[in-house]
């Protein structure tokens, strides 16, 4: 799933190439993706794209007094191309979900692709005057990015959810997923089930420390790179996650996971938890 430094990179690339442009056609073909109807669609044709941002892990286009916003979900992804067909796209085929033409000042006819991979179909767009009529942009706590230390430390204290809980909670801290909370903990050598509220105010500032590095690293890294490079150099610079079974890059000792059903997290147990090894909920239920 694309997170804040993937997002950020995306609406960096958006501001550089498509502000100035006109928007065109507009071609839906996975009629579940489009979740709102007012204003339709078809009002964004014919403005000009002003701007271009992100709201934690949504990312945003501006045109005119309109927005068009898009969560990319788990397998969502965009792609800039130079020379898109001209023909609609067949509604249900692949994994395309919405193209927008543009008309650049320079007279070419670019197009952005929304696609997503995968059976489970999340990827979602909205066209709205304000963001904030974005129920799940409404509900966004502060942005990992600019959340002060005290911010922080109070939303900490406000719950008792396990710390891996509390990073990812989008209503707690805006931009953090999957991947980033686990390499932010590894850096950290925090415990994913630590408890949030118990924190000591030196671990709190561990944490925070941890989590700026991390993103502002990874946003650095981002910064520039076209949209088809940007998974690759997000798997590229983790430590630990999705690298279930190879050297922790600190101590060398194997990284390892916790799954769920349709998710998992990985960590270094002799970093972050004393050697101890965490439930994996999957290996619990084969050895009952």
């Amino acid at each position: 799933m694309p997170e804040l430094p993937e997002v950020e990179a995306l609406a960096g690339f958006l501001r550089e190439h498509a502000v100035g442009a006109v928007i065109g056609r507009i071609d839906i073909a996975a009629l579940s993706v489009l979740k709102t109807f007012d204003p339709p669609l078809t009002e964004l044709q014919g403005k000009d794209v002003t701007d271009a941002a992100r709201f934690g892990k949504h990312l945003a286009l501006r045109a005119g007094d309109l927005w068009l916003i898009t969560h990319l979900s788990r397998g969502g992804w965009l792609r800039w191309v130079d020379n898109p067909s001209a023909a609609p796209p067949k509604p249900g085929k692949g994994p395309l979900a919405l193209r927008i033409h543009f008309f650049t000042p320079e007279g070419a006819t670019p197009a952005i692709d929304l696609t997503e991979a995968g059976t489970k179909k999340r990827l979602a767009v909205w066209v709205v005057r304000d963001p904030q009529q974005v129920a799940s942009i409404a509900r966004l706590g502060p942005d990992a990015l600019t959340v002060t230390e005290l911010e922080f430390a109070e939303i900490l204290g406000s719950t008792t959810a396990r710390l891996k809980t509390s990073l990812v909670d989008q209503s707690l801290l805006a931009g953090i997923g999957n991947a980033y909370s686990d390499e932010i903990l590894h850096v950290a050598k925090l415990s994913p089930f630590a408890s949030s509220s118990k924190l000591d105010p030196e671990s709190v500032a561990t944490l925070y420390a941890a989590m700026r590095s991390v993103l502002s690293d990874a946003v650095a890294r981002s910064a520039g790179q076209d949209a088809a490079r940007l998974k690759g150099e997000k798997r590229s610079g983790m430590r630990v996650h999705a690298r279930t079974g190879l050297p922790c890059p600190v101590c060398g000792d194997p990284v390892r996971e916790v799954a769920y059903v349709d998710r998992s997290f990985q960590y270094c147990a002799t970093c972050q938890t004393a050697g101890k090894i965490l439930a994996d909920r999957r290996m619990s239920r084969l050895l009952k």
